[in-house]
């Protein structure tokens, strides 16, 4: 297909708006939330961003929350409280989800630590619901390939799928990509990404606690739960970078899921976060470079360092320009919108999965990781074969608070932190 064929293409297929990740999947009509039907939804994961994620579904005509679930009883019961859940339908500890997804609901809402994503998502496509997952969907590679195999269930099952990459339902990220994939800058040569700020909260250590609590509460500090800034945060500008080189690359078969690099270099490290254990084992800096298939480039900044200089934004660079990614805006916030969007498609029995761009652009930050810890250029097939876990995956139901935590203290006080060229990523 020519460039502008394909531009053609991609502005009227939606394509630019991000179905990129859909694909041609076979359609199976969803038997619930049909026409005014309420839409019932379980909410996995009740911190912040969990309750701002059930809040922005409310938003839409015909939704409920019908039960709630955390690790924590106090998350649990006060998500409960400000969504009117019975006590019968509140459940909290490490096997709560099993529990929620046993109540008759449509709809799933899955904001635990990141960490927690493949297990949950996996759990919730075996349960035929349709789910909205926040990102990162993943903070290792047999997490991803859960993610996969999930994923390719789902599309067996005609189950829809949104992911909290909400740039996707941006109209001004919208507008950007389709300008962009038209020829706004000419052919894009690179892209450049970042997330600098000034850090985020610490929970301090509560006498009883235990190590297992310690990093639950405090689990943007640890690798099996967060994946690091770069996962966490990052994976926002990341995903726009893949983005761009999925709507520009001439060559690109426009039925695969979505575009992702190839190998990375990288450097980072733990700056102004040094000699304490309150920030856990994650750095406070890194920078990718990270190469696609036909060469071209993403370069990537994300810090978490007070008094610096503070960016938050993506750039596309072609052969008659560059400039921000996001263009003209309007419409709906996107944080209400990605769930419009997601319902629209239940209700309508159209292909949606964002599964596929959650998974990928996760796994993208991830292989940035191994390449800032370790110093080492990381190529994307080994990573994705050969990362191991963090995440505790077997008999991850048993688990409680007095459980050991994958992460132990040092004789000195402090968590291990990875030295690049010491540090080996398997």
């Amino acid at each position: 297909m020519s460039q502008t064929n394909r531009r053609n293409f991609l502005k009227a297929s939606g394509l630019a708006a991000g179905a990129v990740a859909m694909g041609n999947l076979g359609v199976a009509r969803s038997a619930h939330a049909q026409g005014g039907e309420v839409l019932r939804a379980v909410v996995i994961g009740c911190g912040g961003r969990g309750k701002g994620a059930a809040s922005d579904f409310l938003q839409n005509e015909n939704t409920k929350i019908v039960a709630v679930a955390d690790a924590f009883e106090d998350n649990a019961k006060g998500a409960a409280n400000q969504f009117q859940v019975p006590q019968e339908c509140c459940f909290w500890g490490f096997d709560a989800y099993r529990k929620a997804l046993a109540v008759d609901c449509d709809y799933v809402i899955l904001a635990a630590p990141p960490g927690f994503r493949p297990i949950h998502y996996k759990a919730a496509v075996e349960a035929g619901k349709h789910v909205f997952m926040e990102k990162p969907c993943c903070v290792d590679a047999p997490g991803f390939r859960m993610l996969i195999e999930a994923n390719k269930l789902a599309d067996q099952k005609g189950l829809k799928v949104g992911v909290g990459l909400q740039r996707h339902h941006e109209q001004s990220y919208i507008n950007g990509l389709a300008e962009i994939a038209d020829g706004k800058y000419g052919d894009i040569l690179y892209t450049r990404v970042y997330w600098n700020g000034g850090g985020v909260w610490v929970r301090g250590r509560q006498p009883q606690w235990t190590e297992m609590e310690y990093q639950m509460r405090n689990w943007y500090y640890f690798n099996w739960l967060c994946g690091d800034n770069i996962c966490e945060q990052h994976v926002h500008n990341i995903d726009v970078g893949n983005w761009v080189m999925a709507v520009t690359d001439p060559n690109a078969n426009l039925t695969d899921k979505y575009a992702h690099p190839v190998e990375v270099n990288a450097m980072g490290g733990r700056e102004v976060r040094k000699g304490s254990p309150n920030y856990g084992e994650i750095f406070d800096h890194h920078f990718c470079e990270f190469t696609y298939a036909d060469g071209r480039k993403m370069y990537s900044q994300c810090r978490h360092q007070p008094n610096t200089w503070n960016n938050v934004s993506e750039a596309a660079h072609g052969t008659k320009g560059n400039g921000r990614v996001p263009s003209r805006g309007g419409g709906r916030g996107p944080y209400q919108q990605e769930h419009t969007d997601l319902i629209a498609a239940i209700k309508e029995g159209k292909a949606y999965n964002e599964g596929w761009l959650g998974a990928y652009s996760s796994m993208t930050a991830v292989v940035g990781r191994y390449a800032s810890y370790s110093g080492q250029v990381v190529k994307w097939d080994e990573a994705v074969e050969k990362g191991p876990a963090l995440m505790i995956y077997e008999n991850h139901d048993q688990l409680t608070m007095n459980s050991d935590a994958p992460v132990k203290l040092l004789e000195s006080g402090e968590y291990p932190i990875a030295v690049p060229g010491v540090w080996k990523p398997w």
